[in-house]
């Protein structure tokens, strides 16, 4: 086969996204001429689509040096520089493209997302507003803008454009996300639960819960289905066709959040180290029964842990009223604990009665709170059933996958470290209220079996990480 038809094979299989294919067919023309960029650069792009960065940087750097001023071998050096976290240079990358080839939008775009990368979210917006001007009605452009005017703070303005996103794309999930962190950050926690909602209710609309064509769920997951069903036709709670049912979780017209352990709780989180503290009766009586119902009830739990439980996210249900009347009025009661962190993200976890819980972790934020609302007498052990919190921090340097999930490296750290763990037995409407920082994990569970005895926690985190105070 002579070269220009081995190249055209290649960029055929490139196209049809036979990356494996393209590959093997660019090597073998390379190998025949080492030197040459034409083939370098689609074999670059064929090695980005794969995910092998480094390897693509270098074939698309030679292209880009012997072809410097291709606006479309710089676009994709720049992309794979972005990739590599090089943002200088990619900024570098699309500005000498655009040089060569002005007003092109998609680089235009490519450099505004660069400079959101390099924090610099000023000239960031001024390239969205500069596409925006004659495509105002494209999703991912007000996403964008959205984003840029987020990092600047302008929260209020950020919503808007997250508005005009979802107007033009209703299920554009990141703007969905993004909307939500500019409502915390504003405290307004109703509006951004709200939206989740409307989210959740078109989700159920297209029956996207269905269960035709899917693999079926883990055992545990399939027992807590059942053990719900069948609670709902003996509570005698009708439940519509197909769609999952949401039961409950209207505001209440009292409080929802106890206050009297507001004084003790502020201090303690003062002069505790490391950050600590345990609140019993967190929830008024009201509060405790709707969310018990509310959990019972509502056919949220979609998400399955290998370990033995189950979540609920506010994507998938997990976003009622009752639940923002909670998020606000504890960040009010508490306010010497969360001071002005906004709410970063909430869910819920359900437990098999004997299975395991969740495993040895940190989470990515300020304060976690953590509080339980199964009644005591579901719990054999009253000496157990609760969390282990650990007096040791996860390193600044570790990301999130490491201290979220890497249980080996986290227990090594500890051992070597000299942590000690307190642990803080299960009760019935307790909070635990901690550094995020802090490793932790859920103590040995031993529950009686029946629906209603689970154990429930919900978790609320409010803030980011502090890297001073970890420095």
């Amino acid at each position: 086969m002579d070269l220009h038809s081995l190249f055209e094979l290649a960029t055929g299989s490139l196209a049809q996204g036979d990356l494996i294919g393209a590959e093997r067919g660019f090597l073998e023309l390379l190998a025949l001429q080492p030197g040459n960029a034409q083939i370098r650069y689609p074999l670059g792009v064929t090695l980005a689509h794969q995910g092998r960065t480094a390897e693509a940087l270098d074939m698309i750097s030679a292209a880009a040096a012997s072809r410097p001023d291709d606006p479309d071998i710089l676009l994709d050096y720049g992309v794979v520089l972005r990739e590599s976290g090089r943002f200088d240079e990619a900024l570098a990358a699309f500005d000498h493209a655009l040089a060569v080839q002005p007003g092109n939008a998609d680089l235009v775009k490519l450099r505004g997302d660069t400079l959101v990368s390099l924090k610099r979210a000023d000239e960031a917006l001024v390239c969205y507003d500069q596409i925006l001007a004659f495509r105002p009605n494209t999703a991912m452009l007000q996403h964008c803008r959205g984003n840029a005017l987020r990092a600047l703070g302008r929260h209020d303005e950020a919503v808007a454009s997250f508005d005009r996103a979802l107007a033009l794309e209703p299920d554009f999930t990141p703007a969905l996300y993004d909307r939500g962190t500019s409502l915390a950050a504003r405290h307004r926690i109703a509006e951004w639960f709200a939206g989740f909602e409307g989210f959740f209710n078109r989700w159920k609309a297209a029956e996207t819960w269905s269960a035709v064509g899917h693999e079926p769920p883990p055992p545990h997951k399939a027992q807590h289905g059942a053990e719900q069903a069948a609670y709902l036709q003996e509570a005698r709670i009708a439940v519509s066709g197909k769609r999952p049912h949401i039961e409950g979780g209207a505001r209440i017209s009292g409080p929802a959040i106890n206050s009297a352990n507001a004084l003790a709780a502020g201090a303690a989180w003062r002069d505790n180290r490391p950050q600590i503290v345990v609140i019993d009766n967190l929830l008024t009586a009201e509060a405790l029964d709707a969310m018990r119902r509310y959990c019972w009830g509502s056919a949220m739990w979609r998400d399955a842990y290998d370990p033995g439980y189950i979540g609920a996210f506010p994507e998938s249900g997990f976003a009622a009223p009752l639940l923002a009347q909670i998020v606000e009025e504890f960040r009010t009661v508490f306010s010497d604990i969360c001071g002005d962190h906004a709410l970063k993200y909430i869910w819920g976890f359900k437990y098999d009665s004997s299975l395991e819980g969740i495993g040895i972790h940190a989470d990515a934020a300020a304060v976690n709170v953590n509080f339980w609302i199964t009644p005591d007498e579901a719990n054999l052990d009253p000496q157990s059933g609760g969390l282990v919190v650990w007096d040791r921090a996860a390193p600044l340097d570790w990301d999130f996958d490491k201290f979220n999930r890497d249980e080996d490296a986290i227990r090594d750290f500890l051992s070597k470290s000299g942590a000690q763990s307190m642990t803080i037995p299960y009760r019935a409407n307790r909070a635990v209220i901690f550094d995020s920082d802090l490793f932790h994990q859920t103590d040995t569970i031993r529950f009686k079996p029946g629906y209603c005895n689970r154990r429930i926690n919900v978790t609320l985190l409010y803030g980011e990480r502090d890297p001073e105070k970890l420095s």
